[in-house]
């Protein structure tokens, strides 16, 4: 299984050789490629082959790229994740609203819940009315529990002040590892045969990652958490170690696994919970 995340940065060349990423800049090294998972590419200066891009398709290897200002920008990703994506196309298509509704509730009492307890360890007076909120969760969050949460979550989290899309470090901080995560289930949702822009409860037709956007929303918390306990300017190796929060060690089923492995096994309990009308089937991580 590959578990490698790899950050490229400079000016350097990327190509492939004998089953080895290879970068050649001031020095050349290699990473054997069925070891990597997450490939960044946080500098305009590289240069990469056309030959390396097909084989880190092949690979699954989840490929993000930065823009000037070393924020994630775009990822590449295959046409077609798995061989019967067509029919699996199909029944993503046949979900009713229903069952959406009902998965998309299941998910923001995750979310709310894990914002919940990292109040609780923090001591934060606030929890009780995240806890609150998490019974008072109607079909679909047609009473928008989430946004009430979100804010007194990240009231308590940065004060009063703050708000988010304010152009500020713990934002910026924010988006850059909420990025990071989303690219993680969009390539888990191509490679299980779905498609990324028919979402549960984002429907934005300019977004063509609704559906992952919706499915990540529990897992936000870790980024939360790292960027609370770094209050600093967001240096490249601050990006480094936010990148590889995915390689932490988080339980799932009470079994211990990094969090990419917790989001393969979440993503494949959500769409059996789709298909099958049963959200039971929705399983949570623990940090």
């Amino acid at each position: 299984m590959s578990w490698r995340v790899v950050v490229v940065t400079g000016i350097c060349k990327l190509e492939h050789r004998l089953g080895f990423l290879v970068c050649r800049g001031e020095e050349t090294k290699k990473v054997f490629m069925d070891e990597i998972d997450t490939l960044i590419v946080d500098s305009t200066a590289v240069s990469i082959t056309s030959a390396l891009l097909c084989e880190l398709v092949k690979h699954k290897v989840n490929l993000v790229f930065c823009d000037e200002k070393h924020n994630p920008q775009s990822q590449l990703n295959a046409f077609y994740g798995r061989h019967d994506c067509s029919g699996i196309l199909k029944t993503q298509l046949a979900w009713s609203d229903k069952v959406k509704n009902a998965v998309w509730t299941e998910i923001v009492r995750l979310k709310i819940y894990q914002q919940y307890k990292f109040l609780l360890e923090l001591g934060s007076e606030q929890a009780g009315l995240l806890e609150s909120y998490i019974t008072n969760i109607k079909d679909g969050d047609v009473n928008n529990r989430e946004g009430h949460s979100a804010k007194v979550y990240f009231n308590a989290l940065f004060g009063l002040n703050f708000k988010r899309g304010d152009d500020t470090y713990l934002n910026g901080a924010l988006n850059y590892g909420y990025s990071i995560i989303l690219s993680a289930f969009n390539r888990e949702i191509i490679a299980d045969g779905y498609d990324t822009r028919l979402g549960l409860a984002h429907k934005n037709e300019f977004n063509h990652y609704n559906l992952a956007c919706d499915l990540m929303e529990p897992f936000r918390v870790v980024v939360d958490r790292f960027v609370f306990s770094n209050d600093e300017q967001l240096s490249p190796e601050q990006k480094h170690n936010m990148a590889n929060l995915l390689n932490r060690e988080v339980k799932i089923d009470g079994k211990n696994c990094t969090l990419l492995s917790a989001i393969g096994q979440y993503c494949k309990s959500v769409f059996r919970a789709l298909e099958t009308g049963d959200v039971s089937y929705i399983v949570n991580y623990e940090l």
